[in-house]
């Protein structure tokens, strides 16, 4: 099909939209030569996301709702037995179908010990089409759950809209991009951009060919120092007018994904500075490092120095309630969801055949190559101003966490988030805390469990909880501040 003949699919496209769901099989009538409505049908793919069509299952086209993203989560439990599949295919294709076994295997298991010591040890880690694939096999799964559970979260209190662009800074072998995929509804349009340099693009390029129709997928192979977001078509031009496509004329991406890329960046807070002027007007930068030590603090210090200098402020869930204090604690924090079932093919590279997993003896590995754990940290960034929970507190009334060293063996009134999972050993339930002002690691520590302070247990990650007669006390142990929840204090959460 020639362009004149394109061009007119696209005009009769932009005028039936608005009376009737567009049909190939009417359009290509109204196309001089009348092309075949096959034809017509890619230049309406081709398309889509220029003139905001998604495809039905019965082959045509309407345009994409302009409401809020609605997504249904309830948590992820098994990485997709068809994606396992896809990667599966490429080991074989590359090693042969014993790719588990002889010296394959062996290679493979020793770029996973390679990689993980890499990044335990800070250093830089090249990836090639092996490490690729062993990288593909041992952290595919886990990235796909982390993505939903962030990026589930982001929606539910709506700053997604159903015509969702994405940008996936270090997309890698695509665990994010799957997990997008699959969180939203089958009749909202994405418009999903990859930036990867490296092997690992070879991977991500055959996992996103399992996507479906109305996930638009363009993959940019330079690195996050030297792409561009700007210069991406039709995304960050001022002057758009949506060709006629578009009435709000809205420009910028929707959600800019840094998973798990920051820490192998040598300047990260100048790069997500640059690429913040690619975000929409309402839209979001997601952080995402594993919840090592070193990745986990090295997130929150790109946080921090990005919001201490502008324009990003921090939606959540590291929240500063206090205008004009900064945090100086190191905050590991991280959240910790249940274990997913370890898939086929990590077991298999860890104890052979998946029939003879069971087995006792050298074959066996002992879980060494199998990665079920779903713990992150993560950082909502915004250019809006917006918080997730948007209040300051009365110093009349309640204690910043900065000054709790001068309210040690007293009791405060104080407002903080909660940011961990129990980190007791069989002991009182303990809880990495923050206000945003606190100079020392703060944990809240639950002596007495009452109805009146139940919700320091009950509260989810990054929730915002309100103390009454929290008994302050130094953690020598720590170098800590421990707030004391006891029969006196009472917890409530305050809501979103």
């Amino acid at each position: 099909m020639n362009d004149d003949q394109r061009e007119q699919v696209r005009s009769n496209a932009k005028y039936l939209r608005q009376v009737r769901p567009v049909d190939p099989e009417e359009i290509y009538e109204y196309v001089d030569g009348q092309p075949h409505p096959a034809a017509v049908a890619q230049v309406l793919r081709e398309s889509a996301v220029d003139l905001g069509l998604v495809e039905r299952e019965d082959g045509t086209f309407e345009p994409v709702e302009e409401e809020p993203l609605s997504v249904s989560f309830h948590g992820v439990e098994t990485f997709p037995v068809e994606y396992g599949r896809t990667l599966e295919d490429r080991l074989v294709a590359e090693y042969g179908p014993g790719w588990p076994d002889g010296d394959s295997g062996d290679r493979l298991r020793e770029r996973i010990r390679s990689f993980k010591d890499d990044y335990y040890n800070q250093r830089a880690v090249e990836y090639d089409g092996e490490t690729a694939l062993a990288y593909a096999l041992y952290h595919l799964p886990d990235y796909y759950a982390v993505a939903q559970y962030v990026l589930a979260d982001l929606a539910r209190e709506g700053p997604l809209p159903k015509r969702l662009r994405v940008l996936d800074v270090g997309a890698g072998v695509g665990g994010p991009a799957l997990g997008l995929h699959d969180l939203v509804p089958e009749d909202a349009l994405v418009d999903y951009h990859a930036v990867e340099p490296s092997d690992a693009a070879d991977v991500l390029a055959d996992l996103l060919d399992e996507t479906g129709r109305n996930f638009h997928h363009t993959v940019h192979r330079e690195t996050a120092e030297a792409f561009e977001p700007g210069a991406v078509a039709g995304v960050t031009d001022p002057d758009r007018s949506g060709d006629g496509d578009s009435d709000d004329g809205d420009t910028g991406f929707d959600v800019i994904l840094f998973s798990n890329v920051l820490s192998e960046l040598d300047d990260p807070e100048a790069v997500v500075r640059r690429y913040a002027d690619a975000l929409a007007e309402d839209g979001t930068i997601v952080g995402l490092a594993p919840a090592d030590r070193n990745t986990a603090i090295g997130l929150r210090e790109v946080e921090r120095a990005v919001a201490d200098r502008g324009p990003l402020t921090i939606y959540g869930p590291d929240v500063r309630l206090w205008p004009g204090e900064t945090p100086e604690d190191d905050c590991w924090s991280f959240e910790v969801e249940p274990d997913i079932e370890v898939p086929v093919f990590q077991r298999r590279l860890d104890g052979g055949d998946p029939g003879e997993v069971g087995l006792d003896g050298p074959e066996r590995r002992d879980g060494e190559f199998e990665n079920a754990d779903v713990q992150y940290a993560y950082t909502y960034l915004r250019t809006d101003g917006r918080r997730r929970v948007d209040f300051t507190p009365d110093d009349s009334r309640v204690a910043r966490l900065a000054d709790t060293d001068d309210l040690i063996t007293e009791r405060a009134n104080v407002y903080f988030a909660k940011l961990s999972r129990d980190l007791s050993d069989d002991g009182y339930p303990l809880f990495r805390v923050s206000d945003g002002s606190q100079e020392v690691d703060h944990f809240a520590v639950l002596t007495d469990e009452s109805t009146l302070n139940r919700d320091l247990l009950t509260a989810e990650y990054g929730d915002v909880l309100a103390v009454e007669n929290a008994l302050v006390l130094w953690n020598d142990d720590e170098d800590a501040v421990n707030l004391v929840i006891d029969g006196e204090a009472v917890v409530d959460r305050i809501p979103v």
